[in-house]
């Protein structure tokens, strides 16, 4: 398993200081699918652990593993699948 480039202390002072609200740690479980949804928040996060699938606006799926960064603006539709050992990303979010 990989770790980070950064960590969660460093994340957070990045996110927060471009103006980002909060941040989260997002664990989720082997196997997981969340069907096509969005958020009425802005999200910029890293996968720390694991990996995931993430499919924007209809587009293609992008595998992402442990050190890659994904951007969601609001309200863009998309979906999530998370491998086997499921997966943990470190998330900011800013409404």
């Amino acid at each position: 398993m990989s770790s980070p480039a950064i960590t969660l202390d460093q994340f957070r002072a990045e996110m927060l200081g471009v103006g980002y609200d909060e941040v989260l740690e997002r664990p989720w479980a082997p196997g997981t699918v969340v069907d096509t949804h969005s958020h009425p928040f802005e999200a910029n996060a890293v996968v720390v652990q694991g990996e995931m699938w993430l499919a924007v606006d209809g587009g293609p799926e992008r595998r992402l593993i442990a050190s890659d960064r994904f951007h969601l603006k609001p309200n863009v539709p998309h979906t999530e699948r998370y491998g086997a050992e499921g997966a943990t990303y470190w998330v900011a979010r800013r409404r």
